[in-house]
């Protein structure tokens, strides 16, 4: 394979780029309030501008941020963190409790307009607070002194320290926003707590950061600059890497994974991460009401050829709904049949489908597969239809735009199986599971309702015992893969291009890597 050294001489872009970290980033953010941001891109520069009461430390695993420390109530629904004293806003003004007091209201505050304010809903009236039932003060934050903030929640939320990480729960400096308004997020205006702080904004070019001397560990900050540069066009991002004008790429083109690779070798990256590709089955109607259909479709699926010849490996097999590897989890069951070869799995398919009266031989079973369109996800449902043809199963496949396609779903069409995929927002098996309690109108489709399913995900919510929670959520994840009201596809990889002369970087299932914990060759 051809070395990174071949492909990304050292020349005029790279001298001229000392000690600037040039970040593939995606596409322009929105915005930059961190309360009203919703994209990847966004999230990647709000973690270098902004530092939560924890964060992302090396290798993505969770640390103290703004907080130096914090404890629990035994009943898992108070949690007291200590500020640190040393922590400081870019101007030098000292971070105070009050800030991220205030910043969570603001965040849950209905005028914000915030797309991502339920994710701070296990905060105590967080959601009727949102909804503009109860004032901005009835939520569960305090700030009882300038170095101590205290988080009321509903229940019990091991995952509560990975959600103070996110940009919902990032503090606001107070006087910025009252002196500036909505322009507070303006290069001179801006006033942050992280390690970086804005330096400058060219639309469609870069966005530029610079270290924050103020930040309370700025002599381990080793990167003095981060240029977040625009990356829409993937194979044209490509090449400036190759030129040298780009240190890492945050994506990659899926359809030339393997090319890339020969190209440059171990400089692409690709790892396991937080999300799962899944067809959404309608049970309220036959046959697909029927179990047995349901299990001999999915055994049909040959998960292997769908993530290496249509997803070029930038996808992993699914055989559980969650992903290995996440926090306070036992490892995932899987679903019957991953240890039969494919034949063995047709053979039983076919069995399956005679008892249901269908199969060949049988009444033929016909089916819809609705999705949204792109060439990965029309190449996967041809792929799946091919495969259950072998199963006497006629499919018709109905693609739209991503837009028409969710709504549709949202808003209670009929289907028989639809394409689903879901990205967690934090790396707790709850993320995954929830979506299909039978109270979840928003995500539950499918109109999945087990009586049994939802006791253990109440039970699992109350449990303050970690590994009891565990087992719970193990135990409901194993009915739901045998009940399959989804039918797991493929678990979603990371993948992307890093330099020779970046240093730090670690494969991760959050994707994360903040600038703070980087540094830069000579």
């Amino acid at each position: 394979m051809a070395g990174l050294g071949a492909a990304s001489p050292a020349g005029p872009a790279r001298a001229a780029a000392a000690g600037i970290y040039r970040r593939g980033n995606g596409a322009d953010p929105e915005t930059l309030d961190p309360h009203r941001t919703s994209t990847v891109a966004e999230a990647t520069i709000l973690l270098d501008l902004y530092e939560g009461l924890t964060c992302y430390g090396p290798g993505g695993v969770l640390v103290p941020g703004a907080a130096a420390r914090w404890t629990t109530s035994p009943d898992g629904l108070t949690w007291t963190f200590a500020l640190r004293p040393d922590g400081r806003w870019s101007n030098g003004d000292p971070v105070v409790a009050e800030d991220f007091s205030f910043g969570l209201r603001r965040m849950l505050d209905p005028a914000t307009g915030a797309k991502y304010a339920t994710v701070l809903a296990p905060i105590r009236n967080a959601e009727r607070v949102n909804a503009g039932a109860l004032p901005l003060d009835a939520l569960g934050v305090h700030a009882p002194d300038a170095r101590t903030v205290v988080i009321e929640l509903e229940r019990p939320t091991p995952y509560l320290l990975e959600l103070m990480t996110r940009q919902a729960s990032t503090p606001v400096h107070r006087p910025s926003l009252a002196r500036h308004g909505d322009a507070f997020t303006r290069p001179g205006n801006l006033v942050s707590n992280g390690a970086y702080l804005l330096k400058d904004v060219s639309p469609n070019d870069r966005i530029t950061a610079v270290r924050n001397p103020h930040f309370h560990a700025a002599a381990t900050v080793a990167i003095p600059q981060v240029e977040y540069l625009p990356t829409p066009d993937l194979a044209a991002a490509v090449r400036r890497f190759a030129a040298g004008e780009i240190d890492s790429l945050d994506d990659l083109p899926a359809d030339q994974i393997v090319s890339l690779r020969r190209r440059f070798g171990d400089a692409v990256t690709l790892h396991q991460g937080l999300g799962v590709l899944a067809l959404m089955v309608f049970l309220r109607r036959a046959p697909l009401s029927d179990v047995r259909v349901r299990r001999a479709l999915s055994l049909a699926i040959d998960r292997e050829f769908l993530a290496e010849a249509v997803w070029g490996e930038t996808m992993l097999p699914a055989y559980s709904f969650t992903p290995a590897g996440l926090d306070n989890a036992l490892p995932p069951p899987e679903m019957p049949g991953r240890d039969l070869s494919p034949l063995e799995r047709e053979d039983r398919a076919v069995a399956l489908l005679r008892e249901a009266g269908f199969g060949p031989g049988g009444t033929p079973l016909t089916a819809e597969i609705r999705y949204n369109t792109t060439d990965n996800n029309r190449n996967t449902m041809v792929a799946i239809a091919d495969m259950w043809r072998a199963l006497d199963v006629a499919v018709s496949l109905v693609n739209t735009d991503a837009k028409t396609h969710f709504a549709y779903l949202r808003d209670g069409g009929r289907f028989d199986l639809a394409r689903m995929s879901w990205i967690a927002d934090y790396a707790d098996p709850q993320n995954f599971l929830f979506l299909v309690e039978s109270g979840n109108t928003g995500f539950n489709s499918g109109r999945y309702a087990n009586p049994d399913y939802d006791g253990l995900m109440r039970d699992a919510a109350r449990e303050t015992d970690l590994e009891r929670r565990a087992g719970l959520l193990h135990r409901a994840e194993a009915i739901f893969l045998d009940d399959l009201p989804w039918i797991p596809l493929l678990h979603y990889r990371h993948k992307g291009l890093v330099a020779k002369r970046l240093k730090g970087t670690a494969p991760n299932l959050r994707g994360v890597s903040p600038t703070r914990w980087l540094s830069l060759m000579p």
